[in-house]
């Protein structure tokens, strides 16, 4: 059985480097076996997407950065087989983004996109996160990182119950 590690990131604004929130779930065995979720600062103070998960530059300023947190998240990376987000392009972007501001490898890592997923098992159309699960019953608090990135390994999870493998 592989570990998928679900992540989804928040971001301050439009620079894919600008990390303020990020969620991980592991599943192992089809289940959730850790979830974690941490305030990042980001290389800038200019936050746009307050409005969208009410993070603000007050609430981060003394949190690490990505660079400082990194030691601590890459063996959670590292035991995994695949990451998994939904809308993946975004949430890679920022993952190898913030990794290159710091000086850092990003991890070379295969990625599910739960979009694509939802669309090819259910056929799910729109298929933004909130949509996918109220249609699922997978409780949601969009756009915050750990309920996010929770979201996406219960659409994994209930399409692994289906059949589906990555």
């Amino acid at each position: 059985m592989p570990v998928i590690l679900a992540l989804d990131f928040e971001t301050a604004n439009q620079s894919p480097d600008s990390a303020c929130q990020l969620g991980l779930v592991r599943v192992q065995d089809w289940k959730v076996t850790h979830s974690q979720s941490w305030l990042i600062r980001p290389p800038s103070d200019h936050f746009e997407f307050s409005w969208l998960h009410n993070i603000t530059w007050d609430q981060v300023k003394a949190e690490p950065s990505w660079g400082e947190l990194w030691p601590q998240l890459a063996p959670l990376v590292a035991q995994a087989d695949f990451l998994a987000a939904h809308n993946a392009p975004f949430d890679r972007r920022v993952l190898e983004s913030s990794c290159r501001f710091h000086g850092l490898e990003a991890p070379n890592k295969p990625y599910i996109d739960t979009v694509a997923l939802a669309r090819k098992q259910w056929k799910i159309f729109p298929t933004k996160l909130n949509l996918v699960c109220a249609q699922r019953g997978i409780p949601l608090d969009h756009h915050e990182a750990l309920s996010d990135a929770n979201a996406c390994a219960q659409i994994l999870i209930q399409a692994s119950a289906e059949g589906w493998r990555p």
